[in-house]
C-alpha cells in the first residue's frame, strides 16, 4: 500500500519521479494526436502555462476577494458572447470544461420549468428534454444527476444530422429542452440549428447548442469560405450555448463557457445557501473554491493569439481537413461518414475491423479513437 514518504523527497526527485510518470503518455506534440490536446504551438502553450502559474493559488469562491479573477471572466464572457451573437442581454459564466456547461444548462431549464411549469413537479412526472442521438454523453449526465427524461430521437443516417421531423414529433406534454451540436461528436457535422429553433419557438421550449468541441473556431471557418450554416446565439429560438475554450481556442484545461441570450435564464443556475452554520455560499457554476489558473490562462491565451491568430488556425486546420477527408475518399476500404464541417472526421469500413486500424496506427505513433456502430453509424 502507498503510503506519504516519511521525509519529504528533495525537488529534483520529485521532478524525476513526475517525469518518470509521463513516460507511457501519448506524444501529443507530434501532431498525431487526433483527440485530448489541443495545440497552438509552443508560444502559446507557454503563455497559457506562465498564466496558469501565476493565478495557481488565488480563489475563484469569492470574487470580493479575488476582483482579479472576476475580471477575466467578466472579460471571456463579453468576448464570447459578441463572437458567438449573444445578445445585449445575455451572460454566462466560466466553467471547468464541457460536461459542467452542459450540466449547468440542463439546470437552468429544469428550474425554469419549476417556475412556469410547476405542474412537471408533481405526480410522478419529470421534465424531459429531446437529444439527437449524436448529441454528448454529458447530457445523459446531466439528466442522471438532476432526475431530467432524455427522448432520445435518431439521426439523419445520410447526413448523421439531427432529423427535425422527428425531434418535433419526440416532443411531448414534458418536454422543456431541445438540443442540437454544433459540430456533434464524432462526425464533425452540424445539426439544422434554425429549423430546431423553430420548434423550440413553435412549442415555446428552451433550446441548447452544444457548441463546445468546435463551436469557437467555426465563425472563422465561415470567414475562410466554409459552408458553416448559422448556429450561434443570434438564431432564433436558441437560449443558451456551450463553448469550450480548451478545444479549439487551444486554451489550458479546464475552460469552457455556458452562455445565455437572457441574464434570467443564467441566474436559474446558480446556486445559494444560507442554512448552515458557515458562510453564504453562493455558486453560479458547479464548483466553489477553485484555482484561478484556467480564467488566466484563457484570457491570456485569447488575447496572445488574437482574431488574426485564431483566423491563421483556422485556415490550416480547413485545410488540413479537406486534405484528410480527400485521402480517405481515395483509399480501398474505408469511407467517411456524413460531410464533415468541422476538423473532426468519422471514417468507416464494411471490408476490416477500425479497432484493429487503431491498433496499428497506434503502434505508428497515432492515437485515433475507435467507436462501435450506433445509430447506422
Amino acid at each position: 500500500m502507498k503510503t506519504l514518504p516519511t521525509t519529504g523527497l528533495a525537488r529534483d526527485a520529485v521532478f524525476a519521479n513526475l517525469e518518470a510518470y509521463r513516460q507511457a503518455d501519448m506524444r501529443w506534440r507530434t501532431g498525431r494526436a487526433f483527440a485530448y490536446v489541443y495545440w497552438a504551438g509552443t508560444e502559446a502553450e507557454e503563455v497559457g502555462k506562465a498564466a496558469y502559474a501565476s493565478f495557481l493559488t488565488e480563489n475563484g469562491l469569492d470574487p470580493t476577494s479575488f476582483p482579479s479573477l472576476l475580471g477575466f471572466e467578466n472579460d471571456i464572457v463579453a468576448m464570447l458572447l459578441s463572437h458567438l451573437g449573444g445578445s445585449p442581454e445575455g451572460a454566462g459564466n466560466f466553467t471547468s470544461g464541457g460536461t459542467e456547461s452542459i450540466i449547468l444548462a440542463v439546470k437552468s431549464a429544469r428550474e425554469h420549468a419549476r417556475v412556469h411549469r410547476p405542474e412537471l413537479f408533481s405526480n410522478g412526472r419529470r421534465p424531459a428534454m429531446v437529444l439527437p442521438t449524436t448529441a454528448h454523453a454529458a447530457f445523459h449526465k446531466a439528466a442522471d444527476y438532476l432526475e431530467v427524461r432524455v427522448i432520445l430521437v435518431p439521426v439523419d443516417h445520410q447526413t448523421y444530422k439531427a432529423d427535425v421531423a422527428a425531434m418535433a414529433a419526440a416532443v411531448d406534454d414534458d418536454t422543456v429542452l431541445i438540443v442540437g451540436s454544433a459540430p456533434s461528436y464524432a462526425h464533425g457535422v452540424i445539426d439544422p440549428i434554425e429549423a430546431l429553433g423553430q420548434i423550440a419557438l413553435e412549442r415555446n421550449l428552451l433550446f441548447h447548442v452544444d457548441a463546445c468541441v468546435g463551436g469557437f473556431l467555426l465563425p472563422w471557418f465561415r470567414e475562410l469560405g466554409a459552408p458553416v450554416p448559422a448556429f450561434e446565439l443570434s438564431v432564433p429560438g436558441v437560449t443558451s450555448l456551450s463553448v469550450d475554450l480548451h478545444k479549439y481556442a487551444f486554451c489550458p484545461k479546464g475552460a469552457s463557457l455556458v452562455l445565455y441570450n437572457d441574464r434570467s435564464l443564467r441566474e436559474k443556475q446558480i446556486f445559494a445557501c444560507t442554512e448552515w452554520s458557515g458562510y453564504s455560499v453562493v455558486n453560479p457554476a458547479v464548483q466553489s473554491s477553485k484555482t484561478g489558473g484556467p480564467l488566466a490562462a484563457a484570457w491570456a491565451v485569447l488575447h496572445f493569439l488574437g482574431k488574426d491568430g485564431y483566423r491563421e488556425i483556422a485556415r490550416r486546420t480547413l485545410e488540413g481537413t479537406r486534405a484528410l477527408v480527400a485521402a480517405i475518399d481515395a483509399m480501398d476500404g474505408l469511407y467517411v461518414l456524413g460531410t464533415p464541417e468541422f476538423c473532426m472526421v468519422a471514417a468507416a469500413s464494411h471490408d476490416i475491423s477500425v479497432f484493429h486500424l487503431v491498433d496499428e496506427m497506434k503502434l505508428r505513433g497515432w492515437t485515433i479513437h475507435g467507436q462501435f456502430a450506433f445509430d447506422g453509424s
